[in-house]
């Protein structure tokens, strides 16, 4: 690797299971930076267990996640967390707390062990509040956000991370059409302007033919291992569209 930038993702042969089912087989991928991937799929297929993977949130059943080089495992999680964010599929509230103090929850792995949040924090979480029109809600309680609200607070607040990888589950559920085209036309940025990586899973067709470089596919018939395949360029590969558009 000497003299080369190591890609964001080096997937190879990775299997994800749960017990009783094999989910995905053999997937192999890298991701360099500045890519924006999509990852279909019905529902059951496994894409949110593949970020999670990717994530080094759970262990594959075989095969490899090296993150810029590295095995994910290896590293340390507040590398990791400098390195990587996870917007989740679902999340749930349990405590009050203010919409910036969710926000700010971002710069927990650049912080630390007991120190504070700095000014420059303060202005990170303050800018990516901004971006996602919750400029007006810093003092507003979580729990009284709408869904859509909510979503946009969870996607401030992987941004306030500053990842050089996202990954992304979901990212426009809750969202109204204005919102999911503020979003599409970030990823865009963050792809052209920055050079940051995206990993996606989404049942949204359109958003994975505008926005994504190519297409990892999990597809395969019911309790069979489903295999990954991928489609390079900017529109789905020939004859993948209409088999997804009865899968996902």
């Amino acid at each position: 690797m000497s003299g080369k930038i190591a890609p964001a993702f080096q997937v190879s042969d990775l299997g994800v299971s749960v017990p009783g089912r094999q989910l995905v087989t053999s997937l192999g991928f890298d991701a360099k930076s500045g890519e924006i991937i999509a990852i279909l799929g019905r529902n059951g297929s496994g894409k949110t267990l593949t970020l999670h993977t990717l994530a080094g949130l759970r262990a594959p059943d075989c095969g490899k996640v090296l993150l810029f080089g590295k095995d994910i495992a290896h590293h340390k999680r507040q590398e990791a967390a400098r390195l990587l964010a996870l917007l989740p599929q679902v999340i749930d509230d349990i405590f009050p707390a203010t919409v910036l103090d969710t926000a700010l929850i971002g710069r927990h792995p650049h912080i630390a062990p007991f120190s504070w949040e700095s000014a420059a924090d303060l202005a990170a979480a303050r800018q990516a509040l901004a971006i996602m029109g919750l400029g007006e809600m810093h003092d507003r309680d979580i729990l009284t956000l709408s869904g859509g609200e909510r979503r946009r607070l969870a996607i401030a607040q992987v941004l306030t991370q500053a990842p050089r990888v996202y990954l992304l589950d979901e990212p426009t559920n809750h969202l109204d059409p204005q919102h999911q085209q503020r979003l599409a036309e970030l990823l865009l940025q963050l792809h052209h302007e920055t050079g940051q990586t995206v990993v996606l899973a989404t049942h949204d067709l359109h958003l994975a033919a505008r926005l994504s470089t190519r297409v990892l596919a999990l597809s395969g018939g019911q309790g069979r291992p489903l295999q990954a395949g991928e489609g390079e360029g900017r529109r789905l590969p020939p004859g993948l569209r209409e088999g997804l558009l009865q899968a996902c």
